[in-house]
Parts: structure tokens; sequence; C-alpha cells
């Protein structure tokens, strides 16, 4: 499947005039309950994302704003990522400690979307742009990027551990069909010590950050004008995060650094989408979930 956007606009000068230009074919603001009010709590005390798959990209035509142009895809190319794939060995719960260090990954990409560690201060300054210049004003009065970051962790939380245990049947309302039909065969390979480094708490969450926002429109449709709006959200893990804290250990500031640590340290990217559209605003929902070790990339760049 091909994640990045087929037609990409960015928008360069953010002065109120150039939004409001921008916006002429946008239909009066709709107000709503809010960011925070469309992560429903489950009874297991976790949330739900959404109710949608969000939109059909093989069937329309968009035009999108963006923070940013999508980075590119990672420099091994779709041909070594497969070739990569088919040297990881599943069979075994150990086949993570044979494989590390010989130039595979100990944990396979989930689906092919450039991997993103840090912040970009171009993206924050766009990103701040769009929220306070075009979401705000023209779509939803109550969003609050604090409040969805929260919620965001929440979900990443309840899609991980489902992935972990292969729970498909119960994503489908948080993960669009596109990604699930993605993940499927890459997450059914793994062996049970790769599904286990899936599962992220909250907890062991110790740096989230949106890293880019961007807005869709459907141009096909001239009596509805159709809308969306993307967040890609980057959250770094350490593994056992809380129970250091509760036993007073001091965490290193180079930890990603140190062979200790380097196993227990992982990035996740999930990217969210919602439709914003007058009188068909959906739920929040991901159609992109990727897991990596920062460790399995040094690796990379060495072999290259």
């Amino acid at each position: 499947m091909n994640i990045v956007p087929r037609s990409l606009k960015v928008i360069t000068t953010f002065s109120r005039a150039n939004v409001a230009s921008k916006l002429r074919l946008l239909s009066s603001p709709t107000v709503n309950n809010g960011l925070a009010s469309r992560f429903q709590p489950l009874s297991d005390g976790y949330t739900n994302i959404g109710l949608v798959n969000g939109p059909n990209c093989g069937a329309c035509t968009f035009r999108r704003y963006y923070s940013d142009v999508s980075p590119k895809h990672a420099a091994s190319g779709a041909k070594t990522e497969k070739e990569d794939r088919l040297k990881e060995k599943t069979t075994a719960d150990d086949d993570d400690d044979n494989n590390f260090g010989k130039g595979n990954r100990t944990l396979p990409r989930l689906m092919n979307f450039p991997e993103i560690m840090w912040p970009s201060l171009l993206n924050s300054i766009k990103n701040w742009v769009m929220v306070h210049f075009i979401i705000r004003p023209y779509m939803d009065r109550e969003f609050n990027i604090r409040d969805f970051a929260y919620g965001a962790k929440k979900a990443m939380q309840v899609i991980s551990s489902k992935l972990m245990n292969g729970d498909f049947a119960h994503l489908g309302n948080l993960v669009s069909e596109e990604a699930l039909n993605e993940l499927k065969p890459v997450i059914q390979k793994l062996s049970v010590s790769q599904r286990r480094q899936l599962e992220v708490k909250e907890s062991d969450i110790y740096l989230t950050f949106p890293y880019q926002i961007g807005i869709m429109f459907d141009e096909e449709n001239k009596d509805v004008q159709k809308r969306w709006v993307e967040i890609t959200m980057v959250f770094h893990v350490l593994r056992g995060l809380k129970e250091m804290r509760e036993s007073g250990e001091e965490i290193p500031w180079n930890m990603g650094t140190m062979p200790e640590y380097q196993d227990k340290v992982f990035v996740c990217n999930y990217r969210f989408i919602k439709e914003y559209t007058k009188g068909h605003e959906s739920d929040w929902t991901v159609n992109v979930v990727n897991h990596f070790k920062p460790i399995d990339l040094v690796n990379e760049l060495k072999r290259h």
C-alpha cells in the first residue's frame, strides 16, 4: 500500500490573508464537542478512538495541505525491505537474540512508512499555525493538541496490545482497513518474542510529540467539500520505565547509546485521521502503525 500522499501542496506562507484565501472553499465552521470527547473510555480503562476507516484514497483525488512534505521512504527501499523480511527467522522464540547484531532487524518493519524519531523545528512552527489558524477557526473550535496527545497515547496502548495478541477482529473500529491489510501478513509471521515487543504500556512512554499535521480536501465532489485532518504522532518507549522509576533507578540521558538499554528502547509512529466534512464528522482512526528499535536503524546505517 502506498502510504505517501499522491498529491501534496505545501503551505509556504501563513499570513492571515493567505490562510483566509486558502480556505474560501471551506463551508461554515462547525462547532463540535472537541477532541477530548472523541476519545471515549472503554470499560477496561483504555480508549476507543474511531468508528470510521477514513477516506478511500484510491477512489478520490485529494488536495492535501501539509505542514511539511512527508519524508522519503527509508534508504533501503522497498526491494531491500522485502529481502530483509525474507531473511527474518520467525519460527522460534529466541530469533531476536540470534539475529541481533547480524544485520537483520530484531523487529521487522510493520508498514511501508518512513521511520520518524525526532521533531522538526520547522514542522513544529507550521503545526502550530495549522492548529490555530485553520483547524480551530474553521473545523473544530475545541481542538487541543495536548488533549489529542493524551488520547493518542491511550489509543496506542489499546492497539499495540491487540496487535500483540493478533486480535485483528477488534481493530476494525480503531485501524483503517488498508492499514490492517498491510499489518496482518507481517504480524502473523512474527515470533512469539517479537509479538511481545509490540505491546506498549502508557507508563513506559517517556516522550510524545506530534511530528506533522496535515489537511486533505476532496476536489472531485463539487457539491460537498469533504475534508480530513491527519496527525502523525511519535512515541518514545523504554520498557520497564515505570518499575525503574519506582525502584529509584536513575535513567541516563544517553541510554540509547548504552548496550544495556538498547534492546529496551522503541519508537512508535502512529498516524491518526478524522473526517471533518460538515454533517459527516467521524471519530479518530489510525491509518499508519510502525514500531521500531533505534538500534536497528543504526545497524542498517552501518551496513550501508
